[in-house]
């Protein structure tokens, strides 16, 4: 078993932000409804302080994480190493949907490089800090870069292309919940 951690320390912080990928998780209340699982990448992810972290959002062809953590905020973050030395980090807590010209948007915003697909900005509130062993997750030597794809495609639509997709694929999720 591993352990659990009382907050986000300056180590943990340093490790979290060293990880090129990471996977947000959440699901609707309805039994029936779909868990979501996805990954993140890029300069998008901050610890804002011991029991609270934050990313950009970027525009996708989904809308998840933003509809479920509006209905019960519900949120797992997860760092997993893929290097020599094994290692699962989990970061259980409540979630926050923050909307262009909000504070927290502002806040988490202000940290990164601007990207034109940015759509939101997630808060979570942590609660729960676990360190897992790793040992069942493959070693990957090398990244070779990150994906521009949604930063070149976003600047290619242009502003109101991009409101016109999130208005056609953001509307809600696929479980009906309402989404931006």
């Amino acid at each position: 078993m591993g352990e659990v951690f009382a907050a986000i320390d300056d180590d943990l912080r340093r490790w979290i932000e060293a990880q090129p990928l990471w996977f947000t998780a959440t699901a609707p209340l309805d039994a029936g409804g779909r868990v979501n699982v996805s990954p993140r990448g890029g300069d998008s992810f901050s610890v804002l302080g011991p029991h609270r972290v934050g990313w950009v959002d970027f525009t996708g062809s989904g809308v998840e994480t933003i509809a479920h953590l509006q209905e019960n905020g519900r949120a797992c973050v997860m760092f997993a190493s893929f290097d020599r030395e094994p290692r699962i980090v989990r970061l259980h807590g409540r979630g926050r949907v923050h909307r262009p010209g909000t504070a927290g948007f502002g806040e988490v915003v202000a940290l990164h490089p601007p990207n034109p697909s940015t759509r939101a900005v997630i808060t979570v509130d942590v609660d729960r800090v676990s360190d897992a062993c790793g040992w069942g997750v493959p070693v990957m030597d090398v990244v070779t870069g990150e994906r521009d794809l949604i930063r070149s495609n976003a600047a290619a639509a242009g502003p109101a292309g991009m409101a016109g997709y999130r208005e056609r694929e953001n509307t809600s999720s696929i479980d009906g919940l309402a989404g931006l």
